[in-house]
């Protein structure tokens, strides 16, 4: 069957969505960021709202980092605009977009490795204007929700893989931020530290009432942890809607899911998944 090019019109599966509160979301408009005339991201329009978890996923050079880049203040954008509780922060700098409640990691960590694991998340408090004895007292907290505080005095370099992902998640969560972006969080984690990564990632949605939106190669593990799932291809957006509707949408399955069977039953979805055709995606 022919397809439409990429800038036509989006198709609307499913109900409408209730209008949202401004205030409570973390939006992308159209956003597009050019790199010596091409486009790593173009004309890309999403949003994530306190207390939902979304994934974003795609192939390698898909444009998911880029994205994330720009949301944080890593990357300029060409065109479009980035808001947060209704406020455009656009051309904010990073550290002034994190005291507004934005908060990121990266993929490769980037922790502190003459540091303790509990001074490393010290610094997350501390880099958005906490008093050191309020660091201390979130740092605490955290470490003893995460059940990291056994290994809270050892440095970096002494922890797991999986228990280094979890120092820079919490290192994020401790600065109390109302959106949360997470880069690769889960690459090459074994299944128990997945599970434990997937509890501290419900902990900051339910417990602190924050959009956390998910980039990771491991689609399994995102559809399973996330409400709704954005699809990049080549820096445009491909599909979004529930992970059912992801899991079930034929241009996701030949381009991203080989491994995923086309044929798998709407039951086999992740719980909570909703109606399997509730999504947006380009018209076929």
């Amino acid at each position: 069957m022919a397809q439409e090019p990429r800038d036509a019109a989006l198709e609307v599966i499913g109900p409408e969505e209730p209008e949202e509160d401004p205030a409570r979301l973390l939006a992308c408009r159209a956003v597009t960021v050019t790199y010596a005339g091409l486009r790593a991201v173009s004309s890309v329009t999403f949003s994530v709202r306190r207390g939902e978890v979304v994934g974003l996923i795609g192939p390698n050079g898909a444009g998911k980092t880029t994205l994330v880049n720009a949301m944080s203040g890593f990357a300029p954008i060409s065109e479009g605009s980035i808001t947060l509780g209704g406020a455009e922060i656009s051309h904010l700098p990073p550290e002034r977009r994190a005291h507004r409640g934005l908060a990121r990691t990266f993929q490769h960590g980037r922790l502190f490795m003459d540091l303790s694991a509990r001074e490393n998340i010290e610094l997350g408090a501390l880099a958005v204007g906490c008093s050191a004895r309020e660091a201390r007292r979130r740092t605490d907290a955290l470490l003893e929700e995460t059940g990291l505080l056994s290994l809270a005095a050892r440095p970096p370099a002494e922890l797991s893989h999986g228990d280094q992902q979890r120092v820079s998640v919490a290192r994020a969560v401790v600065a109390g931020p109302a959106f949360l972006l997470l880069d690769e969080p889960a690459a090459g984690l074994p299944a128990e530290s997945l599970a434990e990564l997937r509890a501290l990632v419900e902990q900051t949605r339910v417990g602190r009432d924050a959009g956390v939106v998910v980039i990771d190669h491991n689609v399994e593990f995102v559809l399973d942890l996330s409400d709704r799932v954005v699809v990049l291809d080549h820096g445009q957006l491909l599909a979004e809607g529930t992970p059912s509707y992801v899991r079930h949408h034929e241009e996701v399955l030949a381009a991203y899911f080989g491994s995923v069977p086309s044929t798998r039953s709407a039951s086999a979805a992740p719980p909570g998944d909703g109606d399997a055709a509730s999504g947006t995606a380009k018209a076929p």
